[in-house]
């Protein structure tokens, strides 16, 4: 399990979205409150945003949040007006590393997923390598079922020109179908550089916690933020339905599908 949260505004400050919340992400590293199945958040942690061109960036170390020297800087530095980010807690079996280390960012898409898929290496892994197309597959990089997840709802938007929410939704009952009785986490956080897609989600299982705001005095007017656990104790945060795609749009209030 892990903590994710993302922001949608006028731009600002990495650290006014990252570190300066009373309860922001780097504080949910080492206390968070709706944490389950682990105690810390410290197998490393990233954070994405999208270039001017579009493209989708990230920044990700293997080491706890709090080690890293050089964050209070970027945090004062680096501005924009999406960001996505993540603190993990590895699950078992599950290597640290950079390339376990969300964010991940493929083919203009931020992604980052909040949860674990059960029987994963014996029974929904073969499943999903036999799915995939080798192209999809050659895209992925270590060894986490969240990024086979990725690489799912990647295959599904490029191949099926499905629209972001309807891929989740389409990846979600495929892996229902792999795992048979098994049991499966589905937090998603996704950007494809205008819009935030997230999901809580579960299969044979109680969902993980996500809440939203769209007026919290710490952040600009406009600003639109989604998270595993309330960044600020002010704010009107409201949890998402469990089994709903939340779906924050700049140019429109935020919309819930059910999945």
């Amino acid at each position: 399990m892990c903590r994710h949260a993302a922001y949608l505004g006028t731009n600002i400050c990495l650290g006014q979205f990252l570190l300066t919340p009373a309860h922001s992400l780097e504080v949910q590293s080492w206390a968070p409150r709706e944490l389950r199945y682990a105690r810390l958040n410290a197998d490393g942690f990233g954070f994405g945003w999208h270039a001017p061109d579009g493209v989708a960036r990230r920044y990700v170390n293997p080491m706890p949040i709090w080690s890293d020297v050089n964050l209070p800087t970027l945090g004062e530095t680096l501005t924009s007006p999406l960001w996505l980010a993540a603190v993990r807690s590895a699950t078992s079996g599950f290597a640290s590393g950079p390339a376990n280390t969300q964010p991940f960012a493929v083919d203009g898409l931020l992604f980052s997923h909040n949860g674990y898929l059960e029987h994963f290496v014996q029974q929904v892994r073969p499943a999903i390598q036999s799915w995939l197309t080798p192209e999809t597959e050659s895209g992925i990089q270590g060894s986490t079922d969240s990024e086979y997840l990725f690489a799912v709802i990647r295959q599904l938007i490029a191949e099926d020109d499905l629209p972001v929410e309807a891929a989740l939704g389409e990846a979600f009952n495929l892996v229902g179908e792999w795992l048979d009785e098994g049991t499966a986490l589905l937090n998603v956080l996704m950007s494809d550089g205008k819009r935030i897609y997230a999901t809580r989600h579960a299969i044979n299982h109680e969902c993980p916690s996500l809440y939203y705001t769209t007026d919290d005095d710490a952040f600009p007017e406009d600003a639109q933020l989604v998270a595993s656990e309330r960044l600020t104790e002010g704010g009107l945060w409201q949890a998402v339905p469990e089994h709903h795609v939340l779906i924050l749009d700049p140019q429109a209030p935020p919309e819930l599908l059910a999945l």
